[in-house]
This record gives structure tokens, sequence and C-alpha cells, in this order.
């Protein structure tokens, strides 16, 4: 029952928020609509369970005025059942896209708020996938809580409106068994009552596996695919190191994974289906057994009998809504527990950046340079990296970092960039500053050349003949042509252009701060004296931070911050002018 209750206010909390959204007029109207067909439909069974007494009596009766008349009425209500049907499904998946729509730009607009999805991933978080959970995860949830939703609208008003015929029935049929008839009211609802339970407990105790079995199941077929894609994206180095066979051996692993979990699934909803199929057969059966000695001692005509077996039907079924759909609610189950991972793990990483323990920026100064104070930096199992207390990044210079591999340099620009949470102290940028980040391998979405060096500002900031002069500049003219050209640029170019090209992103947006980590390393050392040299002709107020490990960048820089050791961590000592 916890854990039923705790679902249901998951849903509630994933759910609602849609409705009271600035779309919540759209989608409060076309619920609505969907409801009252859903209504309307259950109002046409019981005008259909109504008619089925009428026309069977007239059969048996060999009235062929009433028989016509029938048909007639059976005609009309079908063609307003299908009309229904037809348009309730069609505002259905109205609904399904526009609240997709929003959720999805709500999950997106939260993971990728102040780089949570990367502390995401420094946390360790169980939240995996993201991918999955904001397309496959989002879809799932809306249709399958439309689904159930509906379903269980539809057991709870035809529960109230075929129990009620079915008493009058009972009353009008009593039980009849050895020649005699027993008075107990509503002796057939309360059959139908008993055979809801015991079929509703079976399924339970048959089928609880199949929600952590459903969870594990997206799991590992995210974890498969992931992968696949990640081979696909390295495939280069893959066949450089002939490691296809080693790669084709962990994919395997991961698919006999996915393999491995189905047959769980498998097993268990074979024995789910075999009850749930007996019982679906047995249910048809069983309103003829009970009302048969009753028609048959001629205390009820045919019409009768097959009106009240159709309301047991009804009300069985309503009653019974758990077992017919199980396998539903279970998947539906593992698609909320999913998306109430995602949604903790986002929140987790969100507080952690602004919490006690993390590195504190603060943007809203007046200063004229980067001030770190206090500052400790730290890995994320809270091993010192890097400390620094009272140094100043100041405006105009350009200040070359050096130190040993892993002393933390990349990690303390990543601390600048706000994205690195782990450790103490703060960081003061001025409020006008503008930074950014040139890693070793610059990132390019896949899209038009246009659009990749223009990122990650729109594609119309920046005019293509600005776009071919920074190409220019940098030394690639021949790619000016290709602008509007599709493609996955850090797989189409070498490292060595994808860096010249990060140099061009710089130049268009002119950055108050400009932070290179080995930026230019991929160069032969006349190319990137040459990028150095144009970064300070075209760049003259950028402020630039380099870390570096050729000594021919000193040529190029006014000020040295070498990392030594201290400790158990590096401490940045400010050296003599580069």
């Amino acid at each position: 029952m916890n854990n039923i209750r705790s679902t249901l206010a998951t849903v509630w909390r994933i759910a609602v928020p849609y409705f009271r959204s600035e779309d919540k007029w759209a989608g409060r109207g076309l619920l609505a609509a969907v409801i009252s067909i859903e209504l309307a439909l259950v109002a046409i069974d019981v005008l259909l369970n109504q008619w089925s007494n009428r026309f069977f009596n007239a059969l048996q009766e060999y009235n062929f005025d009433v028989f016509v008349r029938e048909i007639g009425v059976f005609c009309l209500l079908a063609a307003c059942f299908i009309a229904l049907a037809v348009y309730q499904l069609y505002l259905n998946q109205w609904l399904q896209i526009r609240w997709r729509r929003w959720l999805t730009r709500h999950y997106l607009g939260e993971w990728l708020h102040r780089a949570n999805h990367y502390r995401m991933q420094l946390q360790g978080d169980t939240a995996d996938n993201p991918d999955q959970r904001i397309s496959e995860d989002v879809k799932l949830f809306i249709e399958r809580t439309l689904d159930i939703g509906l379903n269980l609208l539809n057991s709870v008003v035809t529960l109230l409106s075929f129990v009620v015929i079915l008493w009058g029935l009972s009353a009008a049929a009593p039980l009849h068994l050895f020649g005699k008839d027993f008075d107990i009211p509503g002796y057939m609802v309360w059959g139908a009552l008993i055979y809801a339970i015991f079929g509703t407990a079976l399924t339970q105790w048959i089928g609880s596996p199949l929600v952590q079995l459903g969870f594990q199941q997206q799991r590992y077929e995210a974890d498969f695919r992931f992968n696949l894609v990640r081979a696909r994206e390295n495939s280069e180095q893959i066949a450089l190191l002939k490691g296809e066979g080693a790669e084709r051996q962990q994919l395997w692993q991961r698919f006999n994974n996915v393999v491995e979990n189905w047959y769980g699934i498998m097993s268990r909803t074979k024995r789910l289906t075999a009850f749930t199929a007996s019982y679906s057969q047995a249910a048809v059966i069983f309103p003829y057994i009970l009302v048969a000695p009753a028609y048959f001692a001629k205390k009820i005509q045919l019409g009768g009998m097959t009106q009240t077996a159709s309301a047991f039907g009804s009300v069985q079924k309503a009653l019974s809504v758990f077992v017919t759909i199980y396998r539903t609610l279970a998947d539906w189950r593992a698609v909320v527990a999913r998306l109430d991972g995602f949604e903790t793990s986002i929140a987790r990483a969100a507080a952690f950046a602004d919490g006690a323990g993390s590195i504190g920026v603060d943007s809203s100064g007046g200063g004229k340079a980067i001030d770190l104070r206090g500052l400790e930096v730290r890995l994320p199992d809270g091993k010192p990296l890097v400390a620094a207390d009272g140094l100043s990044l100041r405006s105009g210079e350009r200040t070359l970092l050096t130190g040993p591999s892993g002393s933390g340099k990349s990690t303390l620009f990543r601390a600048i960039a706000g994205i690195w949470p782990f450790g103490q102290g703060s960081i003061a940028i001025p409020a006008d500053a503008s930074l950014m980040m040139l890693p070793q391998r610059p990132y390019f979405p896949i899209g038009t050349l246009h659009g990749a060096i223009a990122y990650p500002g729109k594609t119309e900031s920046f005019s293509a003949d600005q776009i071919r002069d920074a190409l220019d500049l940098v030394g690639l003219p021949q790619l000016g042509i290709r602008l509007q050209e599709d493609a996955h640029w850090n797989r189409m170019l070498s490292l060595g252009e994808q860096q010249r090209l990060g140099v061009a992103r710089a130049l268009l947006h002119a950055p108050s701060y400009l932070f290179l980590d080995e930026a230019t390393a991929s160069l032969d050392e006349p190319s990137e004296a040459a990028l150095y040299k144009l970064l300070a002709e075209r760049l003259p107020q950028t402020t630039v931070i380099s870390i570096g490990h050729r000594s021919t960048l000193d040529a190029f820089h006014q000020r040295n911050i070498g990392m030594v050791r201290d400790g158990d961590r590096f401490a940045l000592r400010d050296g003599k002018p580069a």
C-alpha cells in the first residue's frame, strides 16, 4: 500500500505542473473532452445492455417488428460509439503531444541548467542514460498515465452503472438451486466481487516481479544502445588499436544482460498470461452458470439472461481492471520510478552547486579581475587537489598556467567556469565579463558548419562573410564553401582543424576572458605561434589564460603561474613574468 501511495504521489508531482503551465487551458480542455467522451462511451454500454434484453426477447418471441426496430436502434448506438471512439483517440493523441512537448522542454531546461548535466555525471548518480529518460520515458509516462487513468475511470463509472442494473436483475432472477429459490439480495454482484478479488490477488502474486524486471530491461536496453553509439563515435581509435575483438566482446556482454533479463520477463509473463487468459475465458461462462438455473426454471426470458450475463461481465471487468492492465501497470510504475530518479538526480546536482561544501562563483562583482579567495578544489571523493588564495587573474594580462600532468590545471578552469562544485572558497568574476573555454578537443554540434562555428550563439548571430573571414584568419579558407553543409564535424575534421575552428569561434565571440586548455596542442609550433599572434592582434582587450607544456608559449604571455606540490595538494605560485 505504501508503494502505491508513493507511486501516486510521484505521478501527481510529475503530471500536475503541465496542467498549471502556460498551456494549461489547452491541456485541461483536451483532458476534459477525453474524459467526457469516456463517460459517454460508458453510457452507450448501458444502453446496449438494455438493448440486448429487448433484442433477444424479440428473437425468443418471434417478434419481427421489434427485431427490425432494435436493429435500427443498434445501428444508431454503434454509429455514435464509433464517432466518439475515433474523436477520443484523436483528442487523446493531441493531448499527448502537447503534454510531451511541455514536459520535454521542462526536463531539457532543468537538465541543461547551469551544467546540471555535467554535475550529475560527476556525482555518479543512478539516473543513467538521460537521453532515454527524456525521449522514451516521457513519452511512455504520458501514454500510460492517460491509458491507465481512463481505464480506471471507465471501471469506476461502469461499476456504479452496472451494479444497480445487476442488483435489480438478481432480484428478478433469484438464485435457483435444487428446485428452490434462495433469496440472496444482489447475489450476482457478490459473485462478481468474489471472482474479481480472487483474480486480483493471484495476479499480484504472480506478476509483482515484472515491475523490477521492466525497470532493469529499460536500463539494459539503454546501456547497450549507448555503447553502440559510443563505438560508432570512436570508430577511428578502435580501428587504430585493432580493438574490434575487445569491443565486440564488451558489446556482446551488454547485450547478454538484455537477453538474460528478457528471459526473466518471458518466464514471468508466461505465468501471468496463463492465469489472466484462463481468468478471462472463465469470466465469459461464469455468469451464465449462475443464471442458467433461473432461466431453465422459466423465471426469466432469454433477453433477461443475456442482459444479466452482459451486466455481470461489465461489473466483473470493472472490478478486475487490475488483472487486465497489470502488465501495463507494471511497465508504468517502472517508467515513473525512472523519471522520479531523474528528477531527484537533477535536484541533487542543483542543490550541491549552491549548497555548503561547494565552490561559490560570484559573477555580480564590479572588479576588473577574476579573484580566487580561499579556494580549495577537491576531487569528487573529497581528496584535495588545488589550493589558491588571494590570486587574481588581472584584466588585460596574458597568463600561462603550467604544472605537471594531473596537478589540476584543467579542473581549476572548470571551477572558474562554475561547473566544478567539489571544494570550498569563492571565485569572484566581474559582472560585465564574458568567459569562453577552449578545451583541447572542442565541441561542435551536428549541423551546418556555419552553426557549428557560431555555437553557442545562434547561427544568424554571424554572417557568412564573418565566418569566412574567421576561417581565412585561422588558416582554413577551404572550408568557406562548406558553411551550409550538414555533418558531424568532430568526426569529419582532424583535431588540428578542430582546434583552428575553436580559435575562429573565439575571434567571432570576442570574450572578455579566454581560457585555452592546451587548445593548440595538436598544431605544430609555427602554427601555434601564428594563432597566438592572431589572438593578440584581433582580441587586444581579451584576457587570455593558457594551459600548456611547450616552452615556446612563454613568448606570448606576460605572466607565468606554476602549480607546485604543497603537501597533499598543488598550490598556485606566481612566478616571474613569462
